[in-house]
């Protein structure tokens, strides 16, 4: 299942205009839908992303893959749920170098927290500043169409 397969799901389920929640985020990956074990191109195909960018992902330190006795790839649920964190982050904007540095943030502990959590508050401020800019953008989108008699999104 693709990424954009998992966010259909997800915005299936929400409804139209449904608040999204915490366990919205965490039905993308059910760990019950999991295997154990998944290889490179298992998450590839799963999270609609190469296996480049994810040999990148780890090179760069965001991800940590453990190895079988061939020196494959294994990916556990925990890598999966991140790489999916991780995939909404960088389609929200966040850049590499603030993903780099929360990551290490995590891994440095509970103490790194308050630090976390202001990084996130920063990027839900941009974040809304896009949707807002978005929002802009799609009436006045909407009032071309109509102008040129098509149906708008409200029309539909």
């Amino acid at each position: 299942m693709a990424t954009d397969e998992l966010m259909a799901r997800v915005l299936d389920m929400l409804g139209e205009d449904g608040p999204v929640s915490v366990e919205a985020i965490h039905s993308l990956i059910d760990p019950a839908d999991l295997p154990e074990a998944m290889t490179i191109a298992e998450v590839a195909e799963l999270l609609d992303l190469s296996a480049h960018t994810l040999r990148y992902y780890e090179r760069v330190g965001l991800v940590e893959v453990a190895r079988d006795g061939l020196g494959h790839r294994v990916y556990d649920a925990e890598a999966v749920r991140r790489l999916v964190f991780l995939t909404r982050m960088r389609l929200s904007g966040m850049p590499m170098r603030d993903l780099q540095h929360y990551i290490a943030l995590v891994d440095a502990g509970d103490a790194t927290e308050p630090e976390r959590l202001d990084m996130l508050v920063e990027h839900r401020d941009t974040v809304r500043r896009q949707i807002r800019e978005l929002t802009l953008s799609l009436v006045a989108t909407e009032y071309k169409i109509a102008k040129y008699g098509g149906a708008t999104g409200t029309d539909l």
